[in-house]
């Protein structure tokens, strides 16, 4: 009975790991690299075009450190864009996030 308890011990445990893994959208448990339509953003897209692209990125070491500005101005501002048709996001993860950087793409004129 001890080692029926013991086997539904650990297939529970590998049952909530395949969970937790489940639920992480596109993580990578050793490298990530995504690029993905940012999300709706209170952002006016009345750009015409995209000919200026424009990005701002941020890093996270260790969990601990986090630095960099990756926000739409900043983006904007680094392209030269005063009108946005659309804007991106790019992760890039190590190792579980050990190493991360997030890049915001801003497109438009």
């Amino acid at each position: 009975m001890k080692e029926v308890i013991e086997m539904n011990k650990e297939k529970f445990k590998i049952i909530i790991v395949i969970f937790i893994f489940s639920i992480i959208p596109a993580c990578g448990l050793v490298y990530t690299n995504i690029k993905t339509p940012a999300p709706t953003l209170a952002i006016q897209t009345n750009a015409e075009n995209q000919s200026k692209i424009g990005k701002a990125s941020c890093t996270s070491y260790v969990w601990i450190i986090g630095i960099g500005d990756c926000s739409v101005t900043e983006a904007m501002k680094n392209g030269e864009i005063k009108k946005v048709h659309h804007v991106d996001a790019e992760v890039k993860s190590i190792l579980l996030g050990i190493y991360e950087r997030y890049t915001t793409v801003v497109y438009g004129e």
